[in-house]
């Protein structure tokens, strides 16, 4: 079982490009930031920080094209900054929205456990256009707990040094794996858990009883590597210590 926990960003532009920005200050692979992007043709681009990174990022997701470039990130209580190859993003996050106060409420380890998570989500669904708390991609099960959500309030993006245009919807969903990010331009505070799949003759007992012992998660969500400040996930996942 591997467990990232930090932040997912969706956004779309004028261009009609859409941005999926992961950032994930605690993961197996250490901290890192990696960038989805679907332009408006349809085609799909991963921007990785490493091989290690793209290689399994690419066998969760679908890509029409993977780039391994320097990508960083700068989260800070009022803003997102992205810098990662040809792209560079700055946004401005706003209030946390009624559903984002409402995720705040449920307990953090039933809030990312995957069994939770797989009996809410034909319920996210319907809340949510096109999102999904629990899913499968090729071998791998995915869970994704959502501790709070808020707005981006404006943002500005460049790609090779040229505008993207103002912040938009992301319409139509991007299509990086079973779920997309909500349409409305959002920052998710956010705990993915990627399992294998069981094998079919084990039914899903099996898969129930593989989750029925696993760990609370604990501590704080840092910023930022560098920095000694961190996120309290206890209640809101937004106010810094």
């Amino acid at each position: 079982m591997e467990r990232f926990r930090g932040y997912i960003a969706g956004l779309g532009t004028a261009s009609g490009t859409r941005l999926v920005v992961g950032h994930w200050p605690d993961s197996p692979f250490g901290p890192f930031t990696d960038v989805m992007v679907e332009n408006r043709f349809g085609s799909r681009l991963l921007l990785a920080p490493s091989e290690a990174v793209a290689r399994y990022v690419s066998s969760t997701y679908t890509f029409d094209a993977i780039d391994v470039v320097p990508v960083s990130a700068f989260l800070a209580e009022d803003r997102l900054r992205v810098d990662g190859g040809p792209l560079q993003l700055s946004a401005r996050l706003g209030p946390v929205t009624p559903l984002g106060r409402v995720l705040e409420a449920v307990p953090a380890p039933l809030a990312v456990h995957p069994l939770w998570l797989q009996a809410i989500n034909p319920l996210a669904s319907l809340i949510v256009r096109g999102v999904r708390t629990a899913g499968t991609t090729g071998d791998r099960l995915e869970f994704y707990g959502v501790r709070s959500i808020r707005r981006l309030a404006s943002a500005q993006c460049s790609w090779n040094g040229e505008d993207m245009g103002a912040l938009r919807p992301v319409s139509p969903p991007v299509r990086f794996g079973f779920s997309s990010v909500p349409a409305r331009p959002q920052i998710l505070a956010v705990t993915t858990t990627i399992t294998a799949r069981p094998a079919q003759k084990e039914g899903i007992h099996a898969w129930k009883t593989a989750f029925t012992r696993m760990p609370s998660p604990s501590g704080p969500i840092p910023v930022r590597p560098e920095s000694n400040r961190a996120m309290n996930t206890s209640r809101s996942g937004w106010a810094e210590t």
